[in-house]
């Protein structure tokens, strides 16, 4: 199966890219690592309704639970 291929980024995604935490002080590693958590989300198989679902309730359960 060819490569998928990357959308453009919107300027928001460029935003939130651009804020990311760094992570090595060099700024080639730092690149490097960002990189690799990019192609593996990449990668990774769209979430399903039901995943979606999973992860929204710990979230909003969590918040739920402190302001209890």
């Amino acid at each position: 199966m060819p490569p998928q291929r990357r959308p453009a980024l919107s300027a928001a995604e460029e935003q939130r890219r651009a804020n990311r935490p760094i992570r090595d002080p060099d700024p080639k590693r730092n690149a490097a690592y960002w990189a690799r958590i990019d192609a593996i989300v990449d990668a990774a198989p769209p979430l399903t309704d039901e995943q979606r679902a999973v992860i929204r309730t710990a979230f909003h359960g969590a918040r739920a639970q402190g302001a209890a």
